[in-house]
């Protein structure tokens, strides 16, 4: 996995690191006293409502709330309601490819991705964004502490630093024609 992500108890998170100095590069404001964009503003604009099913539930289940959910990735949660995994179109797809219609008729514990790779609200966008490209995946579970406060895809975060750029270019522009 790449640096920075530790491995408390049964996943992988976007790590603070050991120390301050690590801590300070993953949140917070910059030196410059600019602050960083954090996974709180996206779950601010986007909502925390996550679709989740349970370790047991059938392959077919989980594939019909992505349907119907018009989504990638269910959170998958222990029978104490941890999350310990996902189960995205992509494992579907690969199990489909492997077992073909019988796959619809396991368990998604069978199927799903893990351990969880989760980042905390308090991350940096810029952060996670590297996360999901080093790891090749498009949804993350805001996880702190031991609840599941949220889920952001790579579509949320380029959406949101997009509309923060759009932001930035309005007030240059108008700042630009307040002094011409």
């Amino acid at each position: 996995m790449g640096a920075g992500l530790g491995v408390p108890i049964s996943w992988l998170r976007l790590s603070p690191g050991v120390g301050d100095a690590s801590r300070k590069a993953c949140t917070g404001a910059a030196e410059s006293g600019v602050p960083y964009m954090l996974i709180s503003d996206v779950l601010a604009v986007k909502g925390p409502t996550v679709v989740t099913a349970a370790v047991t539930d059938k392959v077919r289940d989980a594939v019909r709330s992505l349907a119907q959910n018009r989504i990638g990735v269910v959170v998958v949660q222990d029978q104490w309601l941890h999350p310990i995994g996902v189960f995205s179109e992509r494992d579907f797809i690969n199990a489909v490819a492997a077992d073909g219609a019988t796959a619809l008729d396991r368990e998604v514990r069978e199927l799903m991705s893990a351990p969880i790779i989760s980042c905390r609200s308090s991350d940096r966008i810029d952060a996670v964004l590297a996360t999901m490209t080093l790891n090749r995946i498009r949804h993350v579970p805001v996880i702190d502490g031991d609840a599941l406060d949220g889920i952001v895809s790579i579509g949320d975060l380029v959406k949101h630093r997009l509309d923060e750029k759009e932001l930035e270019a309005n007030v240059l522009l108008d700042i630009t024609r307040m002094r011409a």
